[in-house]
């Protein structure tokens, strides 16, 4: 058995997703269970070197997870040969910068989403990617998710029918800072610092709906700022002036219609903090991140409305479970190990940069959509 070393970039991991899902979840997940098995005896072995702009915290970080190589100099690992693949998940306005300097640099890229600011900046990438013949991959991590991975499972049966709609609620309550600290750091809610729900999220939303039930055609979006002010981390107050909020309609092909609402001004009450309810001929679904559950057109109870007496269902226990029948990973991890396997020989790897770019389209159009207050199209995305 051979062990194959793979020098990986990664720049941005001091932040909380770079953290907790890419490195500690995913690279250091990957190196302790002994690399990624190739299947004819040799393992692919990740060797990161961790890239910040904050000395101590890379230090930190690399000392407590045993690992030996991190370094503020980003060029220095730009220009190490050994270092194959650059990932980055800085700050949305850093990001498409250190992209196209690892692009000339000859590196393999793999990065967050959004990929940049703008569709256009998002298209350029893919572009440069394409012509410079490195390999490409954006995370897509919500496909991976338990319960979309049961309802992808459900959908593929033919359970549904003919799908006719799905509404989708995300979000949750983020504390102001203030009496309690945020969940989320406060750049989310500065849009001169790349802050915003709709510029976060629509781009999850573009590669769930496309990968799940049809390509996004047309759509109408409204955002809102419904906390005006917000505490920092050090604890002065900010204007909040990216939307923390946004009401969306969207129509697929074949015509399915998709309501989707996206807000961190919001108190949970449903099973999850993000809940997709799929409406069909034949029958139903609900899935959370990691539960689904459905019901058959034959075990649909007959309901009539009658608000003078008190309602005799009981309608969230005529719903069964989707099985797990199957062991479930880290969804991050999963697909981190896919693209090293297509890095090193070229395994199916479809979430290149230009899906990245679809996903800046709909969070762009969506943003004009609300600016303009009306209905736009989603054009075919091609390089």
């Amino acid at each position: 058995m051979a062990e194959i070393k793979i020098g990986i970039i990664m720049n941005g991991v001091t932040g909380r997703m770079g953290t907790n899902q890419h490195f500690k979840r995913s690279m250091v997940a990957i190196i302790e269970q002994g690399g990624v098995d190739l299947g004819d005896g040799d393992v692919l072995m990740p060797d990161p070197i961790l890239v910040g702009r904050n000395a101590d915290k890379l230090k930190n970080l690399a000392e407590t997870h045993n690992i030996e190589r991190w370094t503020t100099d980003l060029e220095s690992a730009l220009d190490d040969p050994y270092n194959q693949i650059y990932f980055d998940s800085q700050t949305t306005t850093r990001r498409a910068e250190g992209i196209k300097r690892a692009i000339e640099k000859g590196k393999h890229i793999y990065c967050e989403k959004p990929t940049a600011t703008t569709m256009e900046e998002s298209l350029e990438l893919a572009r440069k990617a394409k012509e410079a013949g490195v390999k490409n991959g954006v995370v897509q991590d919500k496909l991976f998710l338990p319960g979309l991975m049961k309802l992808k499972r459900v959908i593929d049966s033919g359970f549904f029918g003919d799908i006719l709609s799905v509404r989708m609620e995300f979000g949750y309550w983020v504390f102001e800072g203030d009496w309690q600290e945020g969940q989320r750091p406060s750049w989310n809610y500065r849009k001169e610092d790349g802050g915003g729900i709709i510029v976060d999220m629509f781009p999850h939303w573009r590669y769930v709906l496309d990968g799940l039930f049809g390509d996004v055609r047309s759509m109408t979006c409204h955002g809102e700022t419904h906390i005006k002010e917000r505490v920092d981390e050090k604890g002065k107050p900010y204007k909040a002036t990216a939307d923390d909020a946004a009401y969306a309609t969207l129509v697929l092909d074949g015509g399915i219609v998709v309501q989707a609402n996206s807000s961190w001004a919001v108190r949970v009450n449903r099973d999850d903090l993000l809940t997709i309810q799929v409406d069909g001929t034949e029958g139903s679904a609900v899935a959370g991140l990691r539960d689904c559950k459905v019901q058959h057109r034959v075990t649909t109870p007959k309901p009539v409305w009658n608000p003078d007496i008190e309602n005799p269902f009981d309608f969230e226990d005529q719903w069964e479970d989707v099985p797990n029948n199957q062991l479930f990973d880290n969804g991050f991890k999963v697909q981190w190990e896919q693209f090293l396997k297509h890095v090193h020989r070229g395994d199916e790897f479809p979430w290149d940069l230009l899906e990245g770019a679809k996903g800046t389209q709909l969070s762009d159009l969506a943003l004009q959509s609300w600016d303009e207050r009306r209905w736009v199209d989603v054009p075919e995305l091609k390089l």
